[in-house]
């Protein structure tokens, strides 16, 4: 007979003592089980005493997280958080340096559990910590060690960033400061400035005044990846704290000491490859070099201040023509040649500060043609006249074509919009040029040209031209390029029949006939293509996948690994270290089945947080992972319906979270608890969101599915239908013929001949 769903069997080990299996009952009280136990090893006072997982974090069981034992789970009796946070702390005042070192080791490994944090906290844990860093007398492992505790005690939010003291904060910047310093020291507190920066705007003035931005090149140079993706942090923050002012004047700083070369040349083209943290930075520091243009793109045109640019730009074309005709012409002559030489230019209007008062692109529009008129001039003039000087309408109109052209760049390159929290897709090219946008965009208007004459364009196909030239170059900045050249070349081996025949490969792939013998017969394959689809999800799942976790200040610097048990019956998860393989099925120890019931769940120490658990050890062996069995799951929530993502607003800088973040709850003891993803792309949510829907027996309703059951029906329809190839198949079925006046024609078998 099976036990009650709240009994469980689980072994408690204690050092010098015979281990005791038990089964626990989950509606006990803790303390209750405490004091079997302590009973069971003639131990007294049992409030001294606290229960752990025995492996990963050795989390302690508290009421909140008893739950989390499972069949076969092996805790260890150790000391109560409270008295263990004390005996640490006071090994802390020790004057043994070597007492310290084991305490400050000890903590580090224990801070992680929220439980533990709370007490170390309360007890002024923190500020023990800060007066080792601040005395800095051993700026070897046990600065280290107090570092990474701090931090570790801090990520849990329950203190402010901007309760820290400034003889403090200025103690980790000379840490940062200094020459001679051991290797691990600097990253820990760069990482530590960087979340002050991100949460104290008074700090992060302290550090943008302390911290020069010649150091961190220094960092930023130095062969150490872990050193250069934390100085790259520190640097990004510093940025994103800046006024557009300050910004300006550092990005120009930076550059002037060669720092768009070196990421380009050591850091995008190094042999080591980049990892997501680093290239999440790259993705911001071109976002907020980028969004230097954006004053100008939102800044119409003056008519009075920018009077010599636009005569520059007109005289650029036709300074020739105009010299030789304006000789010896009236004033209101020369106006009147100037407006026709504008419209030549392309202007709508004969007054060019009409079609400039747009914003965007604003000021931006007319900056790129200059750039063009001065950095391109044969290529410039060559365009402007050649369409200037056609008579048969096909002329492309320069002027109008650049203001809908910038606005377009805009469009695609984001300028404008805050940064994402997430987003990696940097692209090299833009280090690897200066001033890549305005060249960008000399590339982008002889594309332009190129394809309006490929399409044989009047006036009333600008929209379409424009629509084509928006699919050349989304195209192709997808791919990117290494370097304004390529991309160059990619471009332009994308003429107009390309981008059609492409369009047309996708509507093939994408369509199907609407004859209704067809429809019937996709109608017919749909429910066994679902269930190939359905089939194709929960092995994905089974496969697992590595998530980044989202800190209070929305960092993504941890991982974590999710998988569903092979028998569909439970999900495991647990944290994994930056860098380490995924777990494996294989690697993963073995697992009871608990009787008669044939739930298969690992039994396993993690945190009190839903997302947290045993983390992989230096040696990449993976430690026991947690696990949600699927039976307790109630429902899947999505987008802002999601608890991590629901207080965030509804800003611009949410919209990234919203598109890829899903929870699920499930039964937490006596309250419904959650356990939150944010998925790394939009295929994998569309993939895990059908997958946990499909095991709770829902509809499998996102666009990847769609787009795959329209794949599937169209492959398995054209195999079907590959003997009718060329066969006209009708609208309706051919009608039946009415009966016939008699049925005399019917044989009688049943008459034998003679």
């Amino acid at each position: 007979m099976a036990p009650p769903r709240n009994v469980v069997k689980i072994a408690v080990q204690m050092p010098d003592a015979i281990p005791q299996l038990i089964q626990l009952d989950q509606a006990k009280p803790l303390a209750a089980v405490l004091k079997e136990v302590c009973d069971a090893w003639s131990l007294v006072h049992s409030e001294r005493y606290a229960l752990q997982f025995a492996d990963g974090h050795r989390s302690y069981i508290t009421e909140n997280n008893r739950t989390e034992i499972k069949n076969g789970s092996i805790l260890c009796l150790s000391t109560a958080p409270d008295l263990e946070a004390e005996r640490l702390l006071g090994g802390l005042q020790s004057g043994s340096r070597e007492r310290r070192r084991e305490a400050l080791q000890h903590l580090v490994l224990l801070a992680p559990d929220v439980t533990f944090a709370q007490e170390v906290i309360s007890r002024d844990g923190l500020q023990r910590l800060g007066t080792i860093v601040e005395d800095g007398d051993d700026l070897g492992e046990v600065l280290t060690l107090a570092l990474r505790a701090f931090l570790e005690l801090m990520e849990h939010g329950m203190v402010s960033w901007e309760t820290l003291s400034i003889p403090f904060v200025r103690k980790v910047v000379c840490y940062v400061n200094m020459n001679l310093m051991d290797a691990s020291v600097q990253p820990l507190a760069l990482r530590l400035l960087e979340s002050v920066t991100l949460s104290s705007p008074a700090l992060g003035q302290l550090v943008k005044s302390e911290v020069p931005l010649d150091r961190l090149l220094v960092h930023l140079q130095v062969m150490n990846q872990q050193l250069q993706t934390k100085a790259m942090a520190l640097l990004t923050a510093l940025l994103q704290g800046a006024n557009p002012a300050e910004r300006k004047h550092m990005l120009g700083y930076l550059w002037q000491r060669n720092l768009r070369q070196f990421i380009y040349k050591n850091i995008i083209h190094s042999a080591t490859p980049l990892g997501d943290e680093m290239a999440h930075h790259l993705y911001v520091l071109q976002a907020l070099m980028l969004g230097l243009l954006e004053p100008r793109m939102r800044t119409p045109l003056d008519p009075y201040s920018q009077r010599e640019q636009l005569q520059a730009l007109r005289q650029a074309a036709f300074e020739s023509e105009g010299e030789s005709l304006g000789t010896g012409l009236s004033a209101d002559r020369r106006r009147s040649l100037c407006a026709r030489e504008f419209r030549k230019l392309g202007f709508s209007n004969s007054n060019p500060a009409q079609d400039l008062e747009r914003v965007p692109p604003g000021l931006l529009a007319l900056d790129n043609m200059l750039y063009f008129s001065r950095h391109a001039p044969s290529a410039y003039s060559r365009l402007v006249l050649e369409n200037s000087s056609r008579e048969d309408k096909h002329e492309c109109p320069f002027a109008r074509s650049s203001i809908q052209l910038t606005v377009l760049l805009c469009e695609l390159l984001r300028i404008g919009e805050p940064c994402s929290e997430t987003a990696q897709d940097f692209s090299p090219m833009f280090f690897g040029q200066d001033q890549s946008f305005h060249e960008l965009f000399c590339v982008s208007i002889q594309l332009l040209n190129k394809t309006w004459k490929e399409m044989r364009a009047t006036q009333e196909d600008f929209d379409k031209v424009m629509q084509v030239v928006r699919e050349q170059l989304a195209r192709t900045l997808a791919l990117k390029p290494s370097s304004l050249e390529l991309f160059r070349t990619k471009v332009n081996a994308l003429p107009y029949g390309e981008v059609l025949r492409l369009r047309q490969t996708e509507r093939l792939h994408q369509e199907g006939t609407l004859a209704p013998p067809i429809l019937e017969l996709r109608e017919k394959l749909k429910p066994e293509l679902m269930g190939l689809i359905r089939q194709q999800r929960l092995l994905r799942l089974c496969e697992g996948t590595l998530f980044r976790k989202i800190s209070s200040r929305r960092r993504q610097d941890k991982l974590w690994f999710c998988c569903l048990s092979p028998n569909h019956k439970v999900l495991q998860y647990g944290d994994v270290e930056e860098g380490a393989s995924p777990p494996t099925l294989e690697s993963l120890p073995e697992q009871r089945e608990e009787d008669g019931a044939g739930v298969r769940v690992s039994h396993l120490p993690s945190r009190d947080h839903p997302l947290c658990g045993a983390r992989l050890g230096p040696s990449g062996q993976p430690g026991l992972l947690p696990a949600v069995a699927v039976a307790d799951i109630k429902a899947l929530l999505t987008g802002k319906d999601c608890p991590h993502v629901r207080e965030k607003g509804s800003g611009k800088q949410n919209k990234d979270l919203y598109e890829l973040a899903f929870s699920i709850s499930y039964d937490h003891g006596e309250v419904e608890a959650y356990l939150n993803f944010i998925a790394p792309s939009k295929r994998e949510f569309h993939l895990w969101t059908d997958g946990l829907s499909a095991l709770l027996g829902g509809p499998m309703g996102s666009e990847q599915t769609r787009l795959d059951l329209e794949q599937l029906l169209t492959m398995e329809t054209k195999l079907r239908l590959l003997e009718l190839e060329n066969v006209p198949i009708p609208e309706q079925p051919p009608p039946i013929p009415p009966p016939p006046t008699n049925f005399n024609f019917c044989y009688d078998c049943s008459i034998t001949e003679p």
